[in-house]
């Protein structure tokens, strides 16, 4: 049990990278072409196994059962969406790309606070991937025609708040989301960098 303890912890940060990876493996299926698209699957299916294989892992030297399955039932779902691919339904597709973006784009969070503990990188890190998941989101929903012009809204609709001007109930949901997240992130910047600047010179040049 020690062992398997020490192995547990030891993958914290190998696997918060894989969390990073697969989420631009997620994200490139959905806008590449075979053959890559068919390689970028292939790769997703062997993160998919590594996931299950630390999951199992830590349900069995986690000491508190219901505890960590009550903090980890988001994964099982996470874990369970590539089985929902056979469907053959257009719109039962449409939710699992949807579903798969979003459990990409959550694992891809929690994989930067793994790996970073200053709060502006994990800042800068957590908002690539909300643009990025965001503007596959718009193009799954066909807001846009190109995967461009979706980046493009989403990044501004990130930074500055600016609506995509769309009129289906998700995108508005969406441009809500990422416009209350562009004023709660950049006050946090705009803090951090404010703190920053107020300290004496010695303190910045002591930190340096």
């Amino acid at each position: 049990m020690e062992e398997a303890e020490a192995l547990a912890r030891a993958l914290d940060k190998p696997m918060g990278a894989l969390g990073l990876v697969f989420l631009f493996v997620v994200l490139g299926q959905n806008v590449a072409k075979p053959p890559l698209a068919d390689w970028l699957a292939v790769v997703g299916w062997v993160l998919w196994a590594v996931f299950v294989g630390e999951l199992v892992l830590r349900a069995y030297v986690a000491q508190d059962q219901r505890r960590f399955w009550r903090r980890n039932w988001w994964q099982v779902v996470f874990l369970a969406v590539p089985f929902l691919r056979v469907a053959r339904a257009a719109s039962l597709l449409r939710f699992v790309r949807f579903g798969g973006v979003l459990s990409s784009a959550v694992r891809g969070t929690r994989s930067a606070g793994r790996l970073l503990t200053g709060r502006v990188a994990w800042a800068a890190v957590v908002t690539g991937v909300v643009v990025l998941a965001s503007s596959q989101l718009l193009l799954i929903m066909e807001v846009f025609d190109s995967y461009a012009d979706a980046l493009h809204a989403a990044a501004l609709a990130t930074m500055t708040g600016e609506p995509f001007g769309a009129d289906d109930p998700a995108s508005r949901l969406i441009e809500v989301l990422l416009a209350a997240y562009s004023v709660a992130v950049f006050a946090t910047l705009a803090g951090a960098l404010g703190a920053y600047f107020l300290q004496r010179p010695q303190e910045r040049g002591e930190q340096a």
